[in-house]
């Protein structure tokens, strides 16, 4: 089976899958707060034009359907044991996407950009791009709303579906993955997620680059990572000149670690 045909037959019986949550299983839930700041131990930290074709690696549903993936390992298919993930969010951004795609072309890497709605209207072609370059999309609202559990069921579904509809309208290309703003979750976003065929997904290593805390402090929680883990960095949402400067060098280290990075 070619890798594309692979592709939408794993995510088609993941979307079957996820949909188990409709059933009301407990997830967890967490409280407000600033924009990806740390919220459990989980997150370490206080890390040609375009890629290679991807390998025949891709994920399938959560092996357990009650809270968002934090790691490649709760996937399936499994990732190559020296796998880690590159996740990019709030863009795209006119200036930082462009930059950040031209850094992952130079390292031959491949990562998944979570996209805001509204800034998926205003930029389609960088959205086209990143898709051209071989990244994947992911969901991540209209507006971004970090108390994204308090809104209505109609507003969720709004913020949800609508971006999911956009990413597709620009690009061809239907989100397979959903990420809540700041990491906030509820039962409603999942069921809402899997509705639209979305695997929801989280992170295991956070180096809160969104502050702006220094390249020195992002590069030293990256450089953390180890197999298995997905990475969370941004393009969007301001100044993203600290983050381009410590993937400049995180990436190569990490890769003379002997790991390598997939697209989710």
């Amino acid at each position: 089976m070619g890798g594309l045909d692979r592709r939408q037959a794993l995510l088609t019986v993941a979307a079957g899958a996820v949909g188990l949550l409709a059933g009301g299983a407990p997830v967890l839930v967490r409280a407000v707060q600033p924009d990806h700041a740390p919220k459990t131990p989980k997150a370490r930290g206080a890390a040609a034009h375009g890629p290679p074709p991807d390998p025949s690696y891709a994920h399938g549903p959560l092996r357990a359907l009650q809270r968002p993936a934090h790691g490649l390992k709760e996937l399936s298919p499994p990732a190559p044991p020296t796998a880690v993930a590159l996740t990019v969010d709030d863009g795209p951004h006119p200036t930082w996407t462009p930059r950040m795609l031209d850094l992952l072309a130079e390292f031959r890497v491949r990562a998944t950009f979570s996209l805001i709605g509204e800034q998926v209207h205003e930029y389609p072609q960088l959205v086209k791009r990143i898709v051209a370059d071989g990244h994947q999309v992911s969901d991540h609202t209209m507006t971004h709303p970090l108390n994204l559990p308090q809104l209505s069921a109609s507003k969720i579904k709004t913020e949800i579906g609508e971006t999911h509809d956009r990413i597709a309208q620009a690009t061809g290309v239907a989100p397979k993955f959903f990420r809540a703003p700041g990491g906030n979750w509820s039962t409603r976003i999942l069921d809402t997620a899997a509705e639209h065929g979305m695997v929801s997904i989280d992170w295991a290593v956070d180096p809160r680059d969104w502050a702006r805390p220094g390249t020195g402090r992002i590069s030293k929680t990256l450089l953390g990572a180890t197999a298995g883990d997905i990475l969370l960095c941004h393009d969007g949402g301001g100044d993203r000149s600290e983050t381009i400067q410590a993937l400049r060098n995180v990436i190569p280290a990490l890769q003379k670690r002997g790991l390598t990075f997939v697209a989710l």
